[in-house]
């Protein structure tokens, strides 16, 4: 494909959000994603019970045969923060808040509304039809469920009774229930809370919804329409209902499980995400300084149009769409190195997308195999419908973000035409270091398809800064593990993590190092996974520290522990020769260090005969035995392994430079003396990799008889008193290593020959993995040649000492002499025993090994045995490269010497608690399922299983709508009680039961509960034995309510205080300036009919109060009813409840006749502060409940937001007209009869 110029405008993402399976930020999900994890499971009990639903039968009516999917965990959602009315929670959609939730990490990450434009700020979703939508059609099925009964002979009483009790089972409907249905009002939610002005709505594409909504974003970006638009999708919607839809077509899996790729995947499996991103054109974000993440330059669309069947996928439309991305974006899919693509796991799909993408990716004339990695997010999170295509927008992101290749899981072996070897594609199953191709950017691709033929495929590139004011954002964190660090001055002064809480393991490895000091008396180290690995080793080592404070001891799983004042002696790196490479080595460090990973960048696309450094250490996946030993062979020939070990040395010296370690001399062993040599400053890294290269073709040249090598456990006088003998024939010892070892070079036949002898005698041998003889008379006609290449090296003084091979001592200072040296150390032996001595003497006594493997490690220690010493590795082969780092910089760090370890975290965002996080808030626990959905009932388990002892929790059943309430004090329905028992009693006097009123005729009567049982309040059987979880909630409850009362004082106060001043001056106020007005007629007071609630006086934030009239009589009622709303609610404020003089009989929080705690809801449309239902009147009028409640037209915002939908606490205050509910008559006055 030819390169035109670019016909989209650039656009970049400049903030990022979501709630996925197993996370609930973007940076869990990258931990997700590059961890492996598979987030797919039975489907929990709080979804669909599988007893009523699952039939493993396809074929069976109206079931399911699939038992698993991936949902999203339960998390806080404050209802006051994003201006939902607690008592609208169970009329909403999960999916409209959880779009709230994940549309705020997005503003805050792009830097928050406050600077934005918010006129040209829009929201485009992709979205299709909500869960609650179907469940409250149900209720419109009553005459069908009539129809049944009355058919089977039932009464007509005895039906509508069975009726009431089947919609019991169903929310109720309310005001709030038609927009919290809404698919469109996902959007509308988020602006409408925001305040944002530009586009808003949604989109349904079905699985394409994602893709397709961000086809119109960059749209309106493009034309100019907008400067900002939050974009993505929003699926929730794994009820029973989908599930189905799915089983019927079929698409689902039967064995349970979504493999993209594989040639064992037979189907998809379904997910739930919410993921969001910020975007604005490139220009803009660079003039304002944004953080980009990524950059936008294509997206593709087409129709499948005519085909064989309405949801079947079509090669030719995908491939549309694919070229169509390509000649927006200006370049081909040649430089594509990431394919994120559709991916469903379903046979026909999978290879319908594969055939498309080889169409369009191998017509871009770019020879070489295998260059494109292809995966699919659906193997670990499932499909996620309508947010399947923003899941996998938002890991292309991360993944160039991070410079990381992601996993795909769950394929043992991929699907041929995923994996041809002189096809463009591999299926990627590990987590690899993205080496950037020089030329351009890291450039990724992503895919979403549609039933009904809707194709879209979007391309990608990292964003590179170009010295203009913007800049990329922090890492996301995602190590396998961490170094935490203790130290004191005793051992009392190392605080166990118990006294950090539930602080991010990160978080206090970042805090440990700051507070570390290596020159305390007593300093401790501790590797670690998680905070509970943490807190189980941080135990044992405090327990060995007791028992023996001054014995410094080293465990087996990364505890390191030392006492008394640090000699540390000289420090001395070591470098390992060939022989140590393995595939693979250096990954997880350049995954961790943007520092390593930069050196991979400039030297790993370095070509050899064709073929990039990099692929030949980070070769694709493989999948079998032979394609493992045919990657391992290449990595071990001579012309690969040397500058591949060169590469792997100098990205971590790049590491440990960061750190301040610089060492006091160097060596090395066998090839390791060269990048000795660079380390001493002696040639640049270029220099460095070119002269690796070049010696290892010579010493492959060279070898005109095939050699090989053979390690020895033995000493060097036992190895040649066995060598004295003529019968081996050419053979010689090479390598002097240690008084166990003795490395032997020398003919194929004269090795077998020698193996045979040492084996006879009971002394152990392994053969080494090198292509010759090294270090042996056999590559001595490489000398010359390499001795010439040399003097085209620039090469200097060496600025510290490098000890030599040859003889033990340090190199010379003249360049020359060091050519020489290095000219004649290929065929000489290695006295590496000899080295480590001379070392030791010159005062050394810590050694690092910089390099694959521990071999140098080991052999340090049979050298030195119990003297005084440390060798530590930093990298080994059979353990996670980052793991290995940190067990190192440990040990260095309780030996006292010193590190900065802020260039480690300085590419990461603090992994701390925001303030905002840590703030004391009222909220409740959601999910993929809608809040407050009364069936299947919480406690019930996927399978029927036997009763257990452990407390239940019922949940409540609300016979009537609630209406909407402003403040909320504990979690609606967290710990509500059970349906069966009457209010608790006020606590100052015994309070008449109240018969609730049936919500569809007449229920079966209920025995109420005259006192209060703790055990049955809260659900539980009275005969059960409460555990401390129980009792850990209650305590909850409690610690909730106290803030709540809090809070409810403080927003009185300050409304009280911000309308007393307006009040003094209002045109009503009478000639004596008591504050008393003249009484309006108006709904709701005694005397005057309750007015019915209107579409126009909606509680729910998102809509607005449309009363007729207008003008001053109008303007004063209102502040009439605002006046006496807040000074009687700040007169009941701290009063007792119960019944007295004037007042109705207290319920089981209250009537609505005080301010308290809780959140009470009258049956006439009326929210109390006090909590409690309203008091039915004769005539059927319900008792308002007293406090900031809202009748008919009462909304959160009224109390709680100023004119410009600001929260008292959360913002600057308005003109102070805020619009109340009206006083009640049963407010309480002060000694002189008038309001407070």
């Amino acid at each position: 494909m030819s390169a035109r110029t670019c016909g989209q405008v650039p656009i970049a993402v400049v903030g990022v959000g979501a709630l996925v399976p197993g996370a609930t930020d973007a940076a869990g999900y990258w931990r997700i994603l590059t961890g492996g994890r598979d987030l797919i499971t039975e489907v929990p009990a709080s979804r669909w019970l599988m007893a009523d639903h699952y039939d493993p039968d396809p074929a069976a009516p109206d079931k399911t045969y699939a038992r698993r999917g991936a949902f999203l965990p339960e998390v806080d959602f404050d209802p006051l923060a994003y201006g939902v009315p607690p008592a609208n929670l169970s009329a909403t959609d999960t999916s409209q808040l959880l779009a709230l939730m994940v549309a705020d990490q997005v503003l805050t990450d792009a830097g928050g509304p406050s600077g934005m434009d918010r006129d040209r700020v829009g929201v485009v979703l992709g979205a299709a039809s909500l869960e609650l939508l179907p469940h409250m059609y149900g209720r419109a099925h009553r005459p069908v469920w009539l129809t049944a009964l009355r058919e089977s002979g039932l009464a007509e009483a005895e039906a509508q009774a069975v009726c009431d009790r089947i919609s019991a089972h169903f929310s109720p409907w309310q005001e709030a229930t038609f927009p919290g249905l809404l698919g469109n009002v996902v959007a509308g939610r988020i602006a409408n809370r925001f305040d944002l002005h530009g586009i808003n709505h949604t989109t349904d594409a079905a699985c394409a919804s994602s893709l397709a909504a961000l086809s119109t974003a960059v749209g309106e970006l493009t034309l100019g329409r907008t400067d900002l638009v939050i974009s993505g999708g929003v699926d929730t919607g794994n009820d029973i209902g989908m599930f189905l839809c799915f089983s019927k077509t079929p698409a689902l899996s039967p064995t349970g499980d979504c493999r993209p790729f594989s040639d064992a995947a037979d189907g998809t499996m379904l997910g739930e995400a919410v993921v969001m991103y910020a975007l604005k054109r490139l220009s803009d974000a660079e003039r304002d300084g944004d953080r980009i993440h990524a950059v936008i330059r294509g997206i593709g669309t087409s129709s499948d149009g005519r085909g064989t069947a309405i949801y079947a996928p079509l090669p030719d439309g995908q491939a549309r769409a694919l070229r169509r991305a390509y000649e927006e974006a200006g370049y081909g899919p040649q430089s594509v190195e990431l394919v994120e693509a559709h991916g469903t796991g379903t046979k026909a799909g999978d290879t319908a997308e594969l055939t498309a993408l080889r169409e369009v990716f191998e017509a871009s004339g770019r020879t070489e195999g295998q260059w494109c990695a292809i995966g699919s997010v659906k193997s670990q999170i499932g499909h996620t419908k309508c947010a399947a295509g923003a899941a996998g927008l938002l890991k292309a992101v991360m993944a160039l973000h991070h410079k990381v290749l992601p996993p795909t899981i769950k394929v043992d072996r991929p699907m041929p035409a995923a994996a041809a070897p002189d096809g463009p594609f591999y299926v990627n199953t590990e987590a690899r270091p993205w080496v950037r191709s020089a030329g351009h950017p890291r450039r990724a691709s992503v895919s979403s398809f549609g039933f009904g033929g809707s194709n879209f495929h979007v391309t990608l590139e990292e964003y590179v800064p170009s010295g203009t004011l913007a800049r990329v954002p922090p890492r996301h964190r995602s190590a396998p593990s961490e170094l935490v660090l203790f130290s004191g001055a005793s051992p009392s002064d190392l605080v166990p993590p118990e006294s950090y809480g539930d602080r991010p393991l990160a978080a206090l490895a970042r805090e440990s190092h700051s507070a570390f000091s290596p020159t305390d008396p007593v300093r401790l180290a501790v590797v670690a996974t998680d905070t509970e690995d943490l807190r189980e080793k941080c135990a044992q080592a405090l327990t060995l520290i007791r028992q023996r404070p001054g014995t410094a001891f080293t465990t087996p799983n990364g505890v390191r522990y030392a006492f008394g004042d640090p000699m540390p002696g000289r420090l001395a790196f070591l470098f390992p020769g060939q022989g140590s490479q393995y595939v693979g080595m250096g990954a997880g460090l350049a995954m961790l260090s943007p520092a390593a990973q930069a050196v991979w960048d400039r030297l790993g696309g370095t070509r050899f005969d064709g073929r990039p450094l990099h692929r030949v250490v980070f070769p694709p996946p493989a999948f079998t035995d032979e394609e493992r030993a045919a990657q391992a062979a290449r990595l071990a020939a001579t012309e690969w392994a040397q500058p591949a070990l060169a590469a792997h040395a100098l990205a971590l010296l790049a590491v440990l430079r960061g750190l301040g370690l610089q060492p006091d001399c160097v060596a090395g062993h066998s090839f390791g003396e060269l990048v000795a040599l660079h380390c001493a400053g002696v040639l640049d890294a270029d220099a460095l990799v070119g002269l690796a290269r070049r010696r290892g073709e010579l010493m492959r040249d060279a070898a005109g008889v095939p050699g090989a090598m053979l390690a020895v456990a033995a000493g060097r006088e036992h190895v040649v008193a066995v060598l004295a003998g003529d019968e081996f024939g050419d053979i010689w010892p090479a390598n002097l290593n240690s008084p166990l070892q003795v490395v032997l070079s020398g003919t194929r036949e004269a090795v077998a020959r020698a193996e045979e002898a040492f084996a006879a005698e009971g002394v152990g041998t392994r053969r080494l993995t090198t292509s010759t003889a090294f270090h042996s008379p056999l590559v001595a006609p490489a000398g010359e040649p390499l001795a010439a290449f040399l003097r085209t090296v620039p090469l200097t003084k060496p600025r510290i000492e490098v000890y030599g091979n040859a003889d033990a001592e340090p190199y010379p200072s003249s360049p020359d002499g060091v050519r020489r040296r290095i000219a004649d150390h290929l065929a000489s032996p290695v006295l590496f025993q000899d080295q480590i001595e001379a070392m030791y003497a010159a005062g050394v006594r810590t050694f690092v090994e910089v390099g694959a493997g521990t071999a140098l490690t080991g052999l340090v220690g049979q050298i030195l045995g119990d003297r005084e010493h440390a060798a530590v590795p930093l990298d080994r082969a059979d353990r996670s490269g980052v793991s290995t780092l940190h067990t190192a910089l440990g040990e260095l760090a309780v030996r006292g010497i010193p590190l900065d370890f802020d260039p480690l975290w300085a590419p990461y965002a603090s992994p701390g608690t925001s303030v905002k996080e840590r703030k004391p808030r009222m909220t409740v626990k959601i999910s993929g399922a809608n809040y407050g959905q009364l069936y299947p009932p919480r406690t019930e388990a996927a399978e029927p299983q036997p009763p257990v002892s452990a407390p239940e929790r019922r949940p409540e059943r609300h016979p009537h709508p609630a209406p909407s309430s402003d403040i909320l004090a504990v979690p609606v329905s967290a710990y509500a009680p059970a349906p069966a028992h009457t209010p608790e009693p006020s606590v100052y006097g015994a309070a008449p039961a109240q018969e609730p009123e049936p919500a569809y005729g007449a229920e079966p009567p209920r025995e109420p509960v005259p006192a209060y049982d703790p055990v049955s309040a809260y659900g539980a059987e009275p005969d059960v034995a409460l555990g401390p979880e129980w009792y850990a909630a209650v305590e909850s409850v409690q610690r909730q309510t106290a803030q709540a009362h809090a809070a409810c004082q403080r927003m009185l106060t300050d409304s009280h205080m911000a309308f007393s001043a307006d009040d003094r001056d209002h045109p009503d106020r009478d000639a004596r300036g008591t504050g008393r007005r003249r009484r309006a007629r108006r709904p709701g007071f005694p005397g005057t009919p309750a007015a019915p609630p209107s579409f126009g006086t909606s509680a729910d934030p998102g809509t607005r109060d449309t009363a007729p009239g207008g003008g001053r009589r109008s303007r004063d009622r209102a502040r009439l009813r605002t006046r006496r709303a807040r000074r009687g609610a700040v007169a009941r404020t701290g009063r007792r409840r119960g019944t007295g003089p004037g007042r109705r009989p207290g319920g089981p929080l209250g009537t609505g006749h005080r301010c308290h705690s809780s959140v009470g809801a009258g049956t006439g449309g009326t929210t109390a502060l006090g909590g409690g239902p309203a008091h039915r009147l004769p005539g059927g009028d319900a008792q308002r409940g007293h406090g900031v409640g809202g009748g008919s037209g009462s909304r959160l915002d009224q109390a709680c937001r100023d004119p410009v939908g600001r929260t008292p606490e959360g913002g600057r205050r308005g003109d102070g007209r805020h619009r109340t509910a009206r006083q009640t008559p049963h407010a309480a006055r002060d000694r002189r009869g008038t309001h407070r």
